[in-house]
């Protein structure tokens, strides 16, 4: 079997997806938008059971699937999903003294994750989550080519 293109690819799609949130964030350093990921991957695994949410990380690209996965600690029970404001409070508080995060940090992840995966496997991922997952990672664009996978 030949070697998964995410694979031999991770930096070029890792680069993409970061400068994506990055201008779509507004912020200035690859460390920010990383922060800013790390904390809306930590608030939507929350609420996944283990399955769940390596169902999920499946569809993601290699770098963001590990990021997606480290440090979860997978015994407590998943928690409900709440508005976008009291979502992205809880964003917010993930390492709130490294955190910069703007209002728009689960609607910018969201645009570039739905950037860098294939939509096909991520749609039908999100069908099989609990309510409330599919509205995480919604995106409102007036053109839905923008939100078209950039690296295939």
């Amino acid at each position: 079997m030949p070697m998964p293109w995410t694979y031999r690819h991770a930096s070029k799609e890792w680069r993409a997806f970061l400068d994506d949130v990055k201008e779509r964030m507004s912020l200035e350093s690859d460390n920010m938008a990383y922060t800013a990921v790390d904390a809306v991957l930590q608030v939507f695994r929350r609420r996944l059971t283990a399955q769940q949410g390596l169902d999920f990380a499946s569809v993601l690209p290699t770098v963001l699937r590990a990021i997606f996965v480290n440090g979860w600690n997978v015994t407590g029970p998943p928690v409900a999903f709440a508005d976008r404001h009291t979502l992205v409070d809880e964003v917010k508080r993930v390492r709130v003294n490294h955190n910069l995060t703007p209002d728009n940090a689960i609607e910018a992840t969201a645009w570039a994750v739905r950037r860098c995966t294939d939509k096909r496997d991520f749609e039908r991922v999100l069908a099989q989550m609990p309510d409330g997952a599919a509205a995480f990672w919604q995106v409102e664009v007036d053109d839905p080519s923008e939100l078209d996978q950039r690296i295939i």
